[in-house]
C-alpha cells in the first residue's frame, strides 16, 4: 500500500531536476570511472588546494583535543564562535564590509541556506498573501526550483540575449520586467553570482540597480555566492564583492574542495541571521564542525583570499578557456548550429543548439547511453508563468562542466557534438 505523503511530502520527494543531477553525479564519482562526468557542480581535485585540506586535517589529528572537539561536541546552530569571529574578521578586511559575527549563520551547506532563506521569505504570509521569490534573470540554478514550499513559488524574467562574434552569446537583465515583476508583490529577489548555469557575471552596475530596486520595494536581494566573491573567487570578470543590509549574501566552502563538510554561510541583518540559527536549531540541532575547523587558520592569518585569487580562479580560467577551444573546435568540425555562452565564471559552460530537434532532455539520454554525463537546459528555466513554455530556447541548451580532468572534458564535448550532428 502506497504512503499517503502530504503535498509538502510529494514537493520535496518528487523525481526533479537537481535529484538527477546528484544521482548521476553520485555514480560517476563513486561506481562508474567509464562514466565521463560534465554535468555536475563538483569541485576540481586542486592539488595546492588539496594540500592544504590534508594539511589542516593532520594539524588536528596531531592536536588530539582539536580534533576530539571537532567530533565530538555539538556548536551552536549560529556556528562556531571562533568561525563566526575569523570570518566577520575577514569580511572587513577583504570586502571593508561593516560586518559583526551578529551578521553571521552557519548552515549545512549553500543549498540548505538557500531553502531556509526562500521559505523564511517566500510563501502565504500571516496576512493572507502569497508572496513569491524573483529570479531577475533565468535560467538560474536548478537547486532553486523544488524548494519553494507552496505552489508557484518563483516568478521569473526572461533575459535579454546579446549575440556576439565567434558563435558566443550574453544574457543581460531585463530591467523593465524585473520592474513589472516587483509590482506583483514579491518576497525578495535572488541571483547567483556567477550564474549557474551559464557562467554570466552580472556586472557591478547590474548587481547595485537590482539592489536599489529590492530596497525601493522594501524587500530583501539574495545573492547565492556559492562560486563567486570574496571565496572561492571563480569569477573572470572585475567584479566586486557587494553587501549592504538589505543584501543577504550566501557563500559555501564547498567549491574550495570542501564539498563533504556541507558547509554553508549566510550574511544578512541580525535578524535574518538569527532567524537562520533557529531553522537550524529546528532542522538539524547544529552544523557540521569539519569544515569550520578547517576553514578557521585561513580566515584568521587571511590566506583565504589569497588562495581563490592566486590558485582557485586562475585554474578555473584556465579549465575554461581550454574548454572553449575544445569546443569551438568539435562543434566547428560537426558543421551543426551552436553559440556558447561568454565564460565569465563558475564551472561551466553553457551550450546553446538553435534548431536542435529533440529537447535536451532526449539528448541527455542518449549522450547517457553513450557515457558522456551532462544536465538539460529545461531544469534551468522555471517561473516564467503563462507562455514560458513556448519559448524554443529553453529546450535547446546544455550545461557542460570544466572541473574534470582535460581528456575527460575534450572527450565528452567531441561526443556531444558528434551526437548533435548525427540528429
Amino acid at each position: 500500500m502506497p504512503t499517503d505523503f502530504s503535498i509538502l511530502g510529494h514537493k520535496l520527494a518528487s523525481r526533479c531536476g537537481i535529484l538527477e543531477l546528484m544521482d548521476d553525479l553520485g555514480q560517476a564519482m563513486t561506481t562508474d570511472p567509464t562514466m565521463r562526468m560534465l554535468g555536475g557542480g563538483n569541485p576540481a581535485h586542486i592539488p595546492a588546494v588539496q594540500a592544504i585540506w590534508r594539511e589542516r586535517m593532520a594539524a588536528m589529528l596531531a592536536d588530539g583535543g582539536a580534533y576530539d572537539r571537532m567530533l565530538a561536541n555539538y556548536d551552536a546552530p549560529r556556528g562556531n564562535p571562533h568561525f563566526l569571529n575569523a570570518l566577520a574578521e575577514f569580511l572587513q578586511a577583504e570586502c571593508g564590509w561593516a560586518v559583526k559575527p551578529e551578521n553571521l549563520a552557519v548552515t549545512p551547506g549553500g543549498q540548505t541556506a538557500l531553502f531556509m532563506l526562500f521559505n523564511l521569505l517566500g510563501g502565504p504570509s500571516p496576512s493572507g498573501q502569497m508572496k513569491r521569490i524573483l529570479l531577475p534573470l533565468v535560467p538560474e540554478y536548478i537547486g532553486y526550483e523544488n524548494q519553494g514550499t507552496s505552489a508557484d513559488f518563483f516568478i521569473a524574467c526572461r533575459p535579454i540575449i546579446e549575440r556576439l562574434p565567434g558563435n558566443v552569446f550574453k544574457y543581460h537583465v531585463d530591467f523593465e520586467a524585473v520592474a513589472q515583476a516587483l509590482k506583483q508583490g514579491v518576497a525578495a529577489l535572488c541571483i547567483s553570482r556567477p550564474t549557474n548555469p551559464s557562467g554570466n557575471v552580472l556586472s557591478d552596475a547590474e548587481v547595485q540597480r537590482l539592489s536599489d530596486m529590492a530596497n525601493e520595494h522594501g524587500v530583501p536581494f539574495i545573492i547565492d555566492g556559492a562560486y563567486g566573491l570574496p571565496f572561492p573567487g571563480a569569477i573572470f570578470s572585475n567584479a566586486q564583492p557587494l553587501w549592504n543590509e538589505n543584501i543577504v549574501l550566501t557563500l559555501s566552502l564547498s567549491k574550495l574542495g570542501l564539498p563533504g563538510t556541507r558547509t554553508g554561510i549566510v550574511v544578512a541583518t541580525p535578524e535574518i541571521a538569527a532567524a537562520i540559527a533557529a531553522m537550524t536549531a529546528v532542522i538539524g540541532l547544529a552544523n557540521t564542525n569539519i569544515g569550520q575547523q578547517l576553514a578557521l587558520p585561513l580566515l584568521q592569518n587571511r590566506s583565504l583570499g589569497a588562495l581563490s585569487r592566486e590558485v582557485i580562479r586562475p585554474f578555473y580560467e584556465q579549465r575554461s578557456q581550454l574548454a572553449q577551444t575544445v569546443l569551438h573546435e568539435a562543434f566547428g568540425r560537426a558543421h551543426v548550429p551552436y553559440a556558447v555562452h561568454r565564460s565569465e565564471g563558475a564551472f561551466f559552460l553553457w551550450l546553446w543548439l538553435p534548431g536542435l530537434p529533440i529537447a535536451t532532455r532526449e539528448l541527455y539520454r542518449r549522450l547517457k547511453a553513450r557515457k558522456v554525463l551532462v544536465v538539460p537546459g529545461e531544469y534551468f528555466f522555471y517561473g516564467l508563468g503563462e507562455g514560458g513554455e513556448a519559448w524554443e530556447h529553453q529546450r535547446q541548451c546544455l550545461r557542460l562542466t570544466f572541473s574534470q580532468a582535460p581528456e575527460i572534458v575534450r572527450e565528452g564535448i567531441e561526443i556531444i557534438a558528434d551526437e548533435v550532428a548525427k540528429l
